[in-house]
Parts: structure tokens; sequence; C-alpha cells
């Protein structure tokens, strides 16, 4: 299965609306969509990931790097993560402990 990104901007906040399969296969689309926000001076970043259905390694890859790089600006990066599968591998590898992560993108947009 492939991923879809989509955007919408809330005000100064954008967010990237993620639907699909996030792997090695499928992660280049979400590593670019991001870069390319971020680098277009959008440093108010919610990255939804409602619709993700499976996140290997790559795309945790991808959601640290575009953390680091919207930092690297003073900006700040959230998720909205409401599934148990999705959110056990942000558990497993600590990664809770670094981003901020929402349940619905109403509380990702009222932080």
């Amino acid at each position: 299965m492939d991923v879809t990104v989509h955007t919408v901007v809330h005000g100064d906040v954008v967010v990237v609306q993620v639907a699909g399969e996030i792997d090695v296969y499928t992660a280049a689309s979400l590593r670019e969509k991001l870069a390319d926000l971020i680098d277009a001076d959008h440093t108010d970043v919610v990255v939804d990931l409602t619709g993700v259905t499976f996140m290997d390694s790559t795309g945790l890859g991808v959601l640290v790097g575009a953390l680091k790089k919207v930092r690297g600006y003073g900006g700040r990066l959230q998720l909205v993560i409401d599934q148990e599968k999705v959110i056990k591998v942000f558990r497993i590898t600590a990664l809770t402990q670094v981003f901020t992560i929402h349940e619905t993108l109403d509380a990702a947009l009222a932080s």
C-alpha cells in the first residue's frame, strides 16, 4: 500500500495529513513534503498520523529528522496518533519522551 500526504493550513499551523503505510518504500514522499514545508518557513507543524495503518523505523527516522530540522528554526512539530499499533512503535523506542503526541487534531491545534 502507498502513502498519501496532504497539507492543510490552520492559521500559522500547517497540518500534514498522512494516510497509508510509512515504510522504507514510501517514506521518501513524507520526508520530501516535510522538508519542503520547513524550508518554506512553516515551522509550526502538526503531523496527523490517524490515517496511518503501519509505520516502521524508516518512518520514525523521517519524523525525527523533521523534528530536528524544525527545532533548528525555533519551531515545533507535534504528532496526532490515535491508534495503539502506531503509538506502540513510539513507546518501544522511547520517542514518546521526544515528541509531543496528541490523540486528536483538535487537541494539537489547541496547544
